[in-house]
């Protein structure tokens, strides 16, 4: 009797060790503590909005509801980055301006987070058309 009584002693020990051991409750996220979330494609939205006083415009929109650090990278044809800004909004919003003086623009746009890229490419051609009004006299 005494060594039944001793085994679930034993058994219940064990089992209320592995229970409260914070390491192995999901109370503290099962020690996950450094897990981020990654970024998904429809928490960014980037926009070709037109043109304006020589400028072609876009707008950058980016969800960021746990207001980790991210990183807003710009480049250009070549690859260049012409511009890196980081930010914690949660709820990012920005036009961005590129001067309207080449035929045709590629800029990339990047959401970096901590875990992952979220990528928007565009393709921007200027064509020049005139206007010619004839009037009958």
């Amino acid at each position: 009797m005494k060594s039944v009584v001793k085994a679930l002693v034993v058994a219940a020990t064990a089992l209320v060790v592995i229970v409260s051991n914070p390491l192995a409750s999901h109370a503290n996220g099962g020690g996950n503590h450094n897990k981020k979330a990654s970024l998904t494609d429809e928490q960014v939205f980037v926009k070709y909005v037109g043109t304006t006083d020589n400028h072609v415009v876009f707008q950058v929109q980016f969800d960021n509801p746990t207001g980790e650090k991210f990183a807003l990278i710009i480049k250009n044809d070549n690859g260049d980055i012409v511009y890196h800004q980081q930010f914690t909004e949660t709820h990012f919003s920005k036009n961005v301006y590129f001067e309207n003086t080449d035929a045709e623009i590629d800029p990339t746009f990047i959401i970096r987070g901590n875990s992952s890229d979220i990528v928007r490419q565009f393709h921007v051609v200027k064509t020049v058309t005139e206007n010619t009004t004839v009037t009958v006299l």
